[in-house]
């Protein structure tokens, strides 16, 4: 394992300074050899036996990644997008413009959903918070207490917002709206938090789960797919949207191409079969056992940098830190964003950067998807010697901090 003084005498340096070694952003994350592998074949014949076949595998597979009951009735759709893809089509098949939703703010993802849900002529009533805590499932369940008249069709629920690194309860968020006696549907972006911990939408009662491939499932960007229950799909009869490429019902007929209106994003099929292969063999709770070792090892060594400097976790409540990415806020003086680029040019280790109301005050460490301790502790190695020649406040030897962490 390389030292911070290894890295600054320029041991593996970056080959230019936009030159990436290690990618540890909050998305699009690692791809493994593994994955890039199984995308580098041929396309198959869309209206052949053989894809239908893998379609139809693919599509059963995701079902027990969302932990989906096969009796259910519920459905997953695929779409050859990114997140704000499936973001529209949850709100396109279920709603009417006009609709009155429910948005708790959790930090820039919540506000973005919020936004697109304004341009498509909804109605948003949006609970504002600090960027530093989770959901408040009071203040929801108080919000539709006062919604007599059930005007309220949806609750739109950030699981994990990679821009605060915030993660909410959503069992607590589907118990307030259950106290309430509100009949909204519960929808929930887990993009940022599926597959790096545990996620049962049947068992959480949740309506409408959303997800991608740039993530926890370590692919490329531009596959995105969600689950609709029963509930969300008899929602879908009474939408008032036009909708053709984002539309459920016509996504359900049987010939094929319907299924992706159009042409499927095979390679990124290809991709997702070995991302859940991989997964399986390597076991859900190992995976989600794998993602808080990593995290807690970011969140011990920035707690050990905090101690002789203006740096410190930007989640306030320890219950509430993600296990997928950790925004760290930064001393006022100093440019998170000028220690990002020294970091790379340095290093070739590249960190995210703080998103609307955090950028110029916080940096992102990701760890999800294909991450190993050791990345982690070369990632933390990077940083630290960075701190070192930028003079940001902190105190030395957070790395052996982190290893003492997962050693005990």
């Amino acid at each position: 394992m390389m030292t911070n003084d290894d890295i600054t005498r320029g041991i593996a340096p970056a080959q230019a300074p936009d030159h990436v070694r290690l990618l540890q952003v909050p998305g699009p994350t690692n791809v493994p050899e593994r994955i890039l592998a199984a995308m580098h074949r041929p396309a198959m014949d869309p209206t052949g036996q053989a894809f239908r076949a893998l379609a139809q595998d693919v599509f059963a597979r995701l079902k027990g990644f969302f932990r989906m009951a096969d009796t259910g009735g519920g459905e997953v759709f695929l779409y050859a997008a990114n997140g704000h893809g499936v973001w529209e089509a949850a709100l396109v098949n279920t709603l009417s413009p006009g609709d009155k939703v429910l948005v708790p703010d959790t930090g820039n993802f919540a506000f973005a959903w919020r936004k697109m849900a304004e341009s498509l002529g909804l109605d948003v009533t949006y609970l504002e918070s600090d960027w530093r805590r989770a959901i408040d499932p009071g203040a929801v369940e108080a919000a539709l207490r006062e919604d007599r008249s059930h005007a309220f069709k949806a609750v739109l629920a950030i699981h994990t917002d990679t821009a605060t690194s915030v993660t909410s309860d959503i069992p607590a968020l589907r118990a307030a709206i259950d106290a309430a006696g509100h009949p909204a549907l519960l929808m929930v972006d887990a993009i940022a938090s599926h597959m790096t911990v545990d996620f049962r939408m049947d068992d959480w009662g949740i309506d409408v789960a959303l997800s991608a491939s740039q993530k926890g499932f370590m692919c490329p960007p531009g596959v995105s797919f969600l689950a609709a229950n029963a509930r969300a799909l008899k929602a879908s009869g009474s939408a008032g949207y036009y909708r053709n490429y984002w539309s459920w019902p016509l996504r359900q007929e049987d010939m094929t191409y319907r299924w992706f209106c159009g042409t499927a994003p095979q390679h990124g099929l290809f991709g997702l079969i070995e991302a859940m292969d991989m997964l399986d063999e390597e076991g859900h709770d190992a995976v989600f056992a794998r993602h808080a070792r990593c995290a807690g090892m970011v969140r011990t060594a920035v707690g050990h940098w905090s101690q002789d400097g203006g740096i410190e976790l930007n989640a306030v409540e320890p219950a509430q830190r993600a296990n997928s990415v950790t925004t760290v806020r930064v001393p006022e003086k100093y440019d998170p964003d000028a220690l990002r680029r020294d970091c790379l040019a340095r290093t070739g280790v590249a960190l995210g950067g703080g998103l609307a109301r955090l950028q110029g005050h916080a940096l992102r460490i990701g760890h999800m998807g294909y991450v190993t301790e050791a990345m982690i502790a070369e990632t933390l190695t990077a940083l630290e010697a960075t701190l070192a020649e930028d003079d940001v406040p902190h105190r030395p030897g957070a790395v052996a901090a982190a290893e003492d962490f997962v050693a005990n």
